[in-house]
């Protein structure tokens, strides 16, 4: 995730004009990332791609009402974040550690060893990651995808979740240890294991 652009200031602004055109240069800017996010989120590719993009039109629909000083990405993520747990509610007869690990990102390996030991090894250690992080409670699973899987600073976490740096340490720190505990009674991976 970079700095906002110039480029993205001119959107912005073309975008509260009613310019389809400009929005599209926040979509193409923001479109993976929104992707992964919501996966990290509610943990199936499908559902994910459809509440981004439906996160995208409740954006488009709603950029007049933006104020000129804030930055796009935390408003956006604010309404991709709402359609997720509005998802998750609806969802709320699964358990939560129902995550659909086959769709989940893949964990990187330490080395590129192809043998099917190693890839065996690899896919059960990346199942109870995923397992373990769809344990964890809305705050620290968000915390957890932003920091681990979208390489977001603590700055840029604070900033999209409204909140001070002081908690997003916190709340990481919490969620690590409580992923560390899971794990360790999983038998087998560990929170240094992630990415």
């Amino acid at each position: 995730m970079t700095s906002v652009c110039q480029e993205e200031i001119t959107a912005m602004r073309r975008c509260r004009r009613g310019s389809p055109a400009a929005f599209e240069v926040l979509v193409n800017r923001y479109m993976k990332d929104a992707y992964f996010i919501a996966l990290g989120l509610v943990g199936n590719r499908e559902d994910a791609m459809d509440l981004s993009q439906e996160a995208f039109i409740r954006a488009y629909r709603n950029i007049k009402h933006l104020k000129p000083e804030r930055k796009f990405f935390p408003w956006f993520y604010q309404i991709l974040k709402n359609l997720c747990i509005s998802h998750l509610r609806k969802r709320r007869y699964r358990k939560a550690n129902s995550l659909d690990c086959e769709n989940c990102p893949e964990i990187p390996a330490a080395t590129d060893c192809f043998s099917p030991e190693v890839v065996a090894g690899r896919n059960e250690l990346k199942n109870k990651v995923w397992q373990a992080i769809g344990k964890l409670d809305d705050k620290h699973r968000e915390v957890i995808i932003l920091r681990h899987f979208q390489n977001m600073s603590y700055e840029q976490i604070a900033e999209a979740l409204y909140c001070n740096k002081g908690t997003i340490t916190s709340r990481l720190y919490y969620a690590r240890k409580r992923l560390e505990e899971l794990l360790s009674t999983g038998k087998g991976g560990s929170i240094n294991d992630m990415p």
